[in-house]
């Protein structure tokens, strides 16, 4: 999304950030300051460390290597990760814990090294490391810590604070309205989907913000881990320059942390008394239930899936049960499904842009589409072509004459693929 995206690499070298240098004996919180340092510099926040190789980086050319900081040993890695483990802890709230934090931290980062070593990976979240002597720290870090053929690799996301205005993220602001009247509703089930790093959870935290600065709700998430934390104050509108209080409550649950696994945290939500639930993303048949039985009972859900276009992310949520169960779900869906807002990132002319399609349930003719889609997907894509819906290749076509992507861009990313003709 643009306000999130980085610009192209600079050319190297990279000023300051050149003269750094991996230097043996180093402690994992040096090495990460190190490489955070850089990141900054470089305006980047995806990055893959593996031992016995450079560190790379993920910039919108592909993959980049930092060579010029050296390589990372096995030693390296394994300070790095137990690093990352003691920032974990110190996210924790430590509910319950009387020990001192010290044994608390040890104990914490032992137990989590057993238990990688028996299932092989790990994915958490924890809080930026410190990048220097005057108090810099990075963001928030995503972690999957994992082994390979070259022993062990950490992937690692620096998490942005902050949050962008709905406003901001390149859809078209009769959508925006739409998104925003439809999270006020008392209760149904709004979808964003779209592959891994096309955004959803960005579109989300945008919509929930927007709600918390203006709308009195209690807000409820459970997220594997959580990506963007919602403060309890915001700006106030009168008075430039100072916070009030916001009108909503955001009670935020991480699993593994707040909630013992996802399952747990799925049964418990209910009897929060959300008016909004948030599901990071819907796994399974059990998540999916979850969902369309609270949006039944009154509460208004949103969740993601990994699923581009509408029709797709009817045809997925049908893969989730056995045939025989279609026209029930389906039936279900007509009543509860508010939007699917169906999202991806596109390498632009000048800088990755948004693109996405959007279905709303608002009449009888897209109800009636949703419920007969398992006797074909044809009338559902038609009445995405109506008014009020945005067909992903007529988005395609738009961004085109914008001059915001190119026509190889178009057909790489088009879905229709039996229309040859160049757009």
């Amino acid at each position: 999304m643009q306000t999130t995206q980085a610009p192209p690499l600079p050319p190297r070298p990279v000023s300051a950030a050149a003269t750094l240098r991996f230097i043996p004996g180093m402690s994992g919180r040096d090495l990460l300051g190190i490489i955070f340092r850089v990141c900054r510099e470089l305006r980047v926040s995806d990055i893959q460390m593996r031992s016995g190789r450079p560190v790379y980086i993920h910039t919108n050319k592909g993959m980049e290597k930092l060579d010029f900081l050296g390589v990372l040993t096995a030693a390296n890695m394994d300070e790095i990760l137990k690093e990352l483990i003691r920032n974990r802890e110190s996210a924790s709230h430590g509910f319950g814990n009387a020990s001192s934090v010290e044994m608390r931290v040890e104990d914490k980062i032992s137990q989590a090294i057993e238990e990688f070593a028996e299932k092989m990976v790990s994915d958490f979240s924890c809080d930026g490391i410190p990048m220097g002597e005057n108090g810099e720290r990075s963001g928030r870090l995503r972690i999957q810590a994992h082994l390979s053929s070259s022993g062990l690799g950490i992937t690692c996301r620096i998490l942005n604070d902050f949050i962008p205005g709905i406003d901001t993220l390149g859809i078209d602001p009769d959508t925006v309205d739409t998104l925003k009247h439809s999270v006020l509703k008392r209760a149904g089930l709004c979808l964003v989907t779209g592959p891994t790093g096309s955004g959803k959870s960005t579109t989300l935290a945008s919509l929930i913000d927007w709600v918390r600065q203006n709308h009195p709700k209690h807000i409820v998430t459970v997220e594997d881990p959580i990506e963007y934390q919602y403060p309890d104050d915001m700006d106030d509108p009168i008075y430039p320059g100072h916070r009030i209080p916001s009108p909503s409550i955001v009670t935020q649950q991480e699993v593994g942390r707040d909630v013992k696994n996802y399952k747990q945290g799925l049964k418990d939500v209910l009897r929060k008394a959300p008016h909004i639930i948030l599901l990071g993303e819907i796994r399974d048949r059990e998540a999916m239930e979850t969902c369309m039985e609270a949006a039944q009972t009154g509460h208004l859900v949103l969740s993601t899936l990994h699923t581009t276009g509408a029709v797709k992310t009817i045809g997925r949520i049908l893969e989730l049960y056995p045939r025989e169960n279609h026209p029930s779900v389906l039936s279900r869906l007509s009543e509860i499904l508010i939007f699917v807002h169906s999202q991806g990132l596109l390498n632009g002319i000048e800088r990755r842009v948004l693109t996405y399609e959007f279905l709303q349930n608002n009449d009888d003719a897209v109800a009636s589409a949703i419920t007969n889609y398992d006797g074909g997907a044809r009338s559902l894509e038609d009445v995405i072509r109506r008014a009020g819906n945005i067909q992903w290749d007529a988005n395609l076509q738009r961004l085109l004459r914008n001059g915001l992507i190119s026509h190889e861009t178009v057909e790489s990313a088009k879905m229709d693929r039996t229309n040859d003709d160049t757009i």
